[in-house]
């Protein structure tokens, strides 16, 4: 399959960084007491609309599409304000945060995934890129607002939701369907397992401490039994 299959339209990369903006603002401006003013909201929207983009185009080694077009910034940088002149009214609607967190890691794994395709990448390399790009911009907005970044942390889920988008979008691609249908199904595979994880609290096994009886310990032990 050539490359030209895989075209991301303008408008996908566009939604994807405005909805990243938007979520970003609206999670940053929750921080009252960090006392964020216009210009500080609109950065962290910014980095969580362009983060994961930024991260993808690294590893493909190409220009971050952010700066190949006069587009891009404007629209993000009113996203941003937009989510943040309306926290108000969004912080009534529950859940809406988590929902646009959802979309926004769904789409940027489509589009990474997507991408790393086109340019000719085997498809474990893909899942990979998608993933990173899906959660890269919530790393940097974790980051800037100096919080513990959430795909780290129990119940999130946020990696596993963005490898089963990606992995469903390769393996659907791999039979020969349409790379559209296939990107709507990463998108949906990635938002429903994330929403899922939220509403019914599922998550990965916790690290625990294992206490163990040091080797010298129990070698001192056993030579003692046989005295």
């Amino acid at each position: 399959m050539t490359s030209a299959a895989f075209a991301i339209p303008a408008w996908a990369d566009l939604l994807a960084i405005s909805i990243g903006s938007l979520q970003g603002a609206l999670f940053a401006a929750q921080f009252r007491d960090r006392r964020l003013d216009l210009l500080g909201v609109a950065i962290i929207g910014l980095a969580t609309g362009f983060g994961g983009g930024i991260l993808r185009d690294l590893l493909l080694n190409e220009t971050p599409i952010a700066l190949q077009s006069n587009w891009y910034m404007p629209t993000a940088t009113l996203a941003a304000l937009a989510g943040m002149l309306l926290e108000r009214v969004f912080s009534k609607l529950s859940n809406v945060i988590t929902v646009l967190d959802a979309l926004t890691i769904g789409l940027f794994g489509a589009i990474g995934t997507t991408k790393a395709l086109a340019l000719g990448l085997p498809p474990v390399p893909a899942v990979f890129v998608g993933a990173i790009s899906a959660v890269g911009g919530s790393i940097m907005r974790d980051m800037l607002l100096n919080l513990p970044i959430a795909i780290m942390q129990v119940g999130s889920l946020y990696a596993v939701a963005a490898l089963a988008g990606a992995t469903t979008l390769v393996g659907l691609v791999a039979l020969d369907v349409n790379v559209f249908v296939a990107a709507i199904a990463c998108v949906s595979v990635t938002f429903g397992l994330r929403v899922l994880a939220v509403l019914f609290n599922w998550k990965l096994p916790e690290q625990r401490r294992i206490e163990r009886i040091p080797t010298l310990r129990r070698f001192q032990n056993f030579r003692n039994f046989r005295k």
